[in-house]
């Protein structure tokens, strides 16, 4: 299984527009940071997870040319906004996209994309099917070369939020949380690579902190774990440099490979 970050930035991204901060104007490629995202490629199949603002632009700098499914995490603005630029992958294939997401953020994403999920009656609509999901499921091939994998959904809390991280084999992928119920450490075990929010070494109501997030990090325990959802408060050089051993810094354009079995 190979994973790409697609992006590693929070809400504003950054550079933030109009900030003349010393990371806004870092030369360093790795703090210029878009929207999060993260692309999958595992027994065939393409799964992305989450289509901010900035998908366009990541996909083309990636090089995306196959989408089996969409795993959302949550709706926020700077996590689905993307969406309509799902379009160009029904050019050569008009088969549906599955569209997994938690019940609450299946019902907000059914309401503010109703031209997509509700009405559908526009010809360039791209033809998405959305699914609220409770447990583990299956993406499977929509090119029918017969590839499947299994997705198991990990609930977080984004501040009060209920929502969702993925884990594929022995990757997770958990951004926009400030706290992990214990259920939830239970299904993170035995991991090749975490990626977890860390939004900034100051507290913040609704994400982790970097210090929280070593804290969480190391109670999981993965083998490797990078975190993302940065700031422009966090240089990379700087912060990247005093973390712990097996915990670094994501950047956009990220790339690893973890174990798709789990036993």
């Amino acid at each position: 299984m190979r994973v790409t970050l697609l992006g590693t930035g929070t809400s504003t991204g950054v550079p933030v527009i109009g900030c003349t901060c010393r990371v806004c104007r870092s030369s360093d490629p790795r703090d210029k940071r878009t929207r999060c995202a993260c692309y999958i490629e595992a027994n065939g199949l393409g799964i992305l997870i989450d289509t901010g603002p900035d998908f366009r632009q990541q996909a083309l700098r990636e090089g995306i040319r196959r989408l089996d499914a969409v795993l959302y995490t949550h709706h926020h603005f700077d996590h689905v906004a993307g969406i309509d630029d799902l379009r160009p992958f029904f050019f050569e294939n008009d088969r549906p996209i599955p569209c997994y997401a938690p019940p609450n953020t299946a019902r907000v994403l059914y309401r503010m994309y109703a031209y997509i999920f509700a009405d559908g009656t526009y010809p360039g609509v791209p033809r998405l099917r959305l699914h609220a999901v409770e447990g583990p499921f299956e993406v499977t091939s929509r090119y029918g070369d017969g590839g499947r994998v299994r997705v198991e959904p990990i609930e977080v809390l984004h501040g009060e939020l209920p929502m969702y991280g993925y884990r594929i084999g022995r990757f997770a992928y958990l951004t926009d949380a400030s706290r992990i119920p214990e259920a939830s450490y239970e299904r993170l075990r035995d991991l090749d690579v975490l990626v977890l929010d860390a939004l900034r070494e100051r507290p913040h109501p609704t994400h982790f902190s970097i210090d929280e997030a070593i804290r969480v990090a190391r109670r999981i325990g993965a083998r490797q774990t990078y975190f993302i959802h940065m700031t422009h408060e966090v240089l990379h050089a700087e912060v990247d440099a005093r973390l712990p051993e097996g915990i670094n810094l994501a950047y956009d354009g990220l790339r690893f490979t973890c174990r798709l079995t789990t036993s």
